[in-house]
């Protein structure tokens, strides 16, 4: 292979079904390895219930997504296999064969393990029958109050259609009867997400709320007799059919598409195990489904309820906390009153989060970028900001000082589009000058651009960073950040926000290393130059997913030809590892902990030039749509003391002595490291070394 695009259609067709793993099988092992940690015994126990909240989470989203797609291309007629050579019709199947496997297991370990071990701790979750009669007449009470008033029971009979079933909420089902006519209706009850889905009973217990509901349904259906009821949750097609190249107004078509994809095709029914064939047979045939797309479940539906339990004021029972740290320079910059805009002049500054702080960090930077009288302008890429946004209050305040600020907010985001609608809004508001995206493509590049009068000259400081500009996942993803006031960057950081923007096409990058244009093919030639070097040379990638074919296939050459490819790759993986004659030098292995490692990190030994090593970090993964179908931004890094960081995080990733999943030459995935704990974690080494780092600057 070379470094120009090559494909599959280049391969003999016999290849086709040994060189790489199919994506939605080795998303599902990524969920499953998510699910191992639940089952982990030397992780706390509320931990254990958050991991298992997780797993059920990301199983919605696969569905919702990638079941759905596939759904989509069968009814399509679509049977052109992907490049392990499945069709879709094939990967339905096997999905619909491996998913319940991995459901049991976990509630066999929410059953068996969690449920038992909580509640030995006071921690507890107790149906309606378990309930004592103090208990019942405390519910009771709670009902009357607080779950009746918002209850909306909806009958289907001759007047009143099937009602629409939301996506992902609880509902039950029920069978009523009048007792003089023997008239018989279906009832459906939706259970409103506006009180807690577990209700504490104050003593360490909690009651599911639709247990609750359930043991009152006769006081909606007065005079009436309530003969069976059952709990069900359906999950829908989430994805957005927008095409935004015949889009007129991107923000109008966003907010129609939004309205429009509650009403998206059923995908999943999940019931209690105990519903009857009628009931069953009901919502199968009003949800235009069958019994393969059926879930039948033994414990809670929905276990991300376990978040709730995670709240718990138990630290007992929860990981040690470990506070975030100010930066080294900033933390010097702070006590000696200096702005980041000088610290930055005398050397740009990386962070890594959630070790180092991202509010005394990225939240101080543009809090000074708003107030600061010598800033002129700020622009930025803004992809998800979460709720309460201390990023957004700080564009807001510099848009109202007079400062021109430019945001492109990336509407295609998906699951945060109506979140993205509401900035975009209320950024436009204040005068902020919102750019919605680039058409056909996601913008997912985390850039922040301010230029500010220094006084001898006008002056960009950019943020480059591998993370969300969104303040509550950056205490819980693992990410970095570079701040720097280069002036090559920042000129490269101005034809981005040009390009973006405006209106270019032949834009020239000299340091940033942008897709979908020119990342792909320099990324590319980075391997093939390596493997000139052969058995000396090395290539370190750490990164979310790898799936593009033409990575893979320059990576499997640079394996034959002796280099050594040490990946920690925590999701998607279709490469293979370890094969003989395909990848004998390449280790693949996934670092799952507290922290969702997110951060991107390429290692080049020989670079570019063979004399430095080339280190990488930005937004781009190993995909197609990160490297085809999105703006996204890789920044070279380059002084030694951040080389250094960057070394340091990847040892401690790749250490021996570490728990980490490690993926075998039979496409399997193999637990090692230390059995019956779990720590020191790479995640913990990296803490304890951070911390060290800290005692050093301060002393």
């Amino acid at each position: 292979m070379t470094g120009s695009d090559a494909s599959y259609a280049d391969l003999p067709p016999a290849d086709h079904l040994c060189r790489v793993v199919n994506r939605e099988h080795s998303w599902l092992d990524f969920n499953d390895r998510v699910l191992s940690l639940a089952a982990e015994p030397g992780i706390p126990l509320l931990e254990r219930a958050k991991f298992c909240a997780i797993f059920a989470t990301n199983l919605d989203e696969f569905f919702q997504v990638r079941v759905a797609a596939l759904r989509d291309q069968v009814a399509a007629g679509i049977e052109d296999p992907t490049w392990d050579g499945r069709t879709p019709l094939q990967q339905l199947i096997e999905i619909s064969a491996r998913v319940p496997e991995m459901i049991a297991r976990q509630e066999s370990i929410f059953i068996d393990q969690i449920r038992p071990a909580l509640a030995a701790e006071g921690v507890e979750i107790v149906s309606w029958v378990q309930l004592s009669n103090h208990d019942r007449t405390k519910m009771r009470e709670y009902y009357d109050a607080r779950i009746f008033p918002v209850l909306t029971p909806l009958a289907v009979d001759p007047g009143h259609p099937f009602p629409y079933i939301s996506d992902l909420a609880l509902s039950l089902a029920a069978h009523v009867v009048d007792p003089e006519t023997a008239e018989r209706r279906f009832v459906r009850l939706k259970v409103p997400s506006v009180f807690p889905r577990l209700i504490p009973l104050g003593d360490g217990r909690f009651v599911p709320a639709e247990d609750v509901v359930a043991a009152h349904l006769h006081t909606l259906f007065v005079g009436m007799v309530v003969e069976e009821s059952a709990v069900f949750r359906v999950t829908r097609n989430a994805d957005l059919t927008l095409e935004d190249e015949e889009a007129d107004d991107l923000l109008e078509a966003v907010e129609l598409e939004l309205r429009k994809r509650r009403f998206n095709k059923a995908i999943r029914l999940e019931v209690e195990e105990g519903i009857s064939d009628e009931l069953l047979d009901l919502l199968v045939r009003e949800l235009e489904l069958d019994r393969r797309n059926v879930s039948r479940h033994r414990t809670l539906l929905d276990l991300s309820c376990l978040w709730h339990l995670h709240g718990v004021d138990r630290p007992d029972l929860k990981d040690r906390a470990w506070p975030p740290l100010t930066a080294g320079r900033l933390f010097v910059a702070e006590e000696t009153d200096r702005s980041m805009f000088s610290v930055m002049r005398d050397r740009s500054i990386l962070v890594h989060h959630p070790y180092e702080s991202f509010a005394s960090s990225v939240e101080v930077f543009l809090e000074q970028a708003a107030t600061d009288p010598r800033v002129q302008s700020i622009k930025m890429t803004l992809y998800r900001a979460g709720g309460d946004s201390p990023i957004i209050r700080s564009l807001i305040n510099a848009a109202e000082r007079g400062k021109q600020v430019a945001v492109l907010v990336e509407l295609k985001a998906r699951f945060d589009e109506a979140n993205n609608v509401a900035w975009a809004k209320q950024l436009e508001r204040a005068g902020v000058h919102v750019v919605y995206g680039m058409v056909g493509l996601k913008t997912h590049s985390k850039v922040v651009l301010v230029v500010r009068d220094d006084g001898d000259q006008l002056r960009r400081y950019c943020h480059i960073g591998t993370g969300n500009y969104n303040s509550k996942t950056a205490r819980l993803y693992e990410d970095l950040g570079l701040f720097t006031c280069n002036n090559e960057i920042g000129a490269d950081a101005s034809q981005l926000f040009n390009h973006l923007t405006g209106y270019s096409r032949s834009v020239e990058y000299h340091r940033l290393l942008v897709a979908p244009r020119d990342l792909k093919r320099q990324l590319l030639d980075l391997i093939e130059h390596e493997s000139s070097f052969g058995d000396v040379g090395h290539i370190t990638l750490k990164c979310n997913s790898i799936a593009d074919i033409d990575v893979i296939e320059t990576l499997y050459a640079a394996s034959q030809a002796g280099v050594r490819i040490d990946c920690a790759i925590r999701g998607i993986c279709t490469l293979r590892a370890g094969v003989p004659g395909l990848s004998d030098n390449i280790r693949v292995r996934s670092i799952l902990g507290r922290y969702l490692e997110h951060s991107r990190i390429y290692r080049f030994d020989h670079g570019d030039d063979d004399d430095q090593p080339m280190y990488l970090t930005g937004s781009a993964d190993l995909m197609p749509r990160n490297l085809k179908r999105r703006v996204e931004v890789l920044v070279p890094i380059e002084h030694p003391k951040h080389r250094e960081w960057l070394d340091q995080v990847l040892a401690f990733d790749l250490a021996d002595d570490i728990v980490r999943w490690e993926l075998q030459s039979d496409d399997t995935w193999l637990r090692c490291g230390p059995l019956d704990v779990f720590e020191p974690d790479a995640q913990e080494r990296m803490y304890r070394w951070t911390v060290e780092r800290q005692h050093q600057v301060r002393r």
